[in-house]
């Protein structure tokens, strides 16, 4: 794959930063959680927000996929895509490969999925009425 090096030429680090923080808490990940699924330090993952260091080109494919945005969602040279739904990266990861599930075991993960959410909309409903 062919990477534009001149993605990072007009790179505005302090813009980068803020849309780094931005896209890292929509997606409810800590900075320490995120470093994790980089392979990196923290500390370095921090410079990066504070806008004290870019990283290489290859990471920040990493953080993209990681992100789940493209490069150019990430850099800020395209908005990112609306149509995340799904915030909590695991959970994000975990229905992308349930997608390649038999249909048998994806109609199961639906109803375990479903019994789930309906307790615990019960268990909302039953600690409203005992508010009352």
């Amino acid at each position: 794959m062919a990477v534009r090096l001149d993605l990072l030429m007009d790179l505005d680090m302090t813009e980068f930063a803020k849309r780094l923080k931005l896209l890292r808490e929509a997606r409810q990940l800590s900075q320490s959680r995120l470093a994790e699924l980089l392979g990196i330090d923290p500390r370095s993952y921090n410079r990066w927000e504070r806008g004290g260091n870019v990283p290489h080109v290859d990471t920040l494919i990493k953080v993209a996929d990681v992100l789940q945005v493209t490069l150019d969602e990430l850099v800020g040279r395209k908005e990112p895509e609306e149509d995340l739904k799904i915030r909590n990266h695991e959970l994000q990861t975990l229905c992308q490969q349930a997608d390649n599930l038999p249909d048998e075991d994806q109609r199961a993960l639906v109803l375990v999925m479903d019994g789930l959410i309906k307790k615990a909309e019960m268990a909302k409903l039953m600690a409203g009425k005992k508010t009352r």
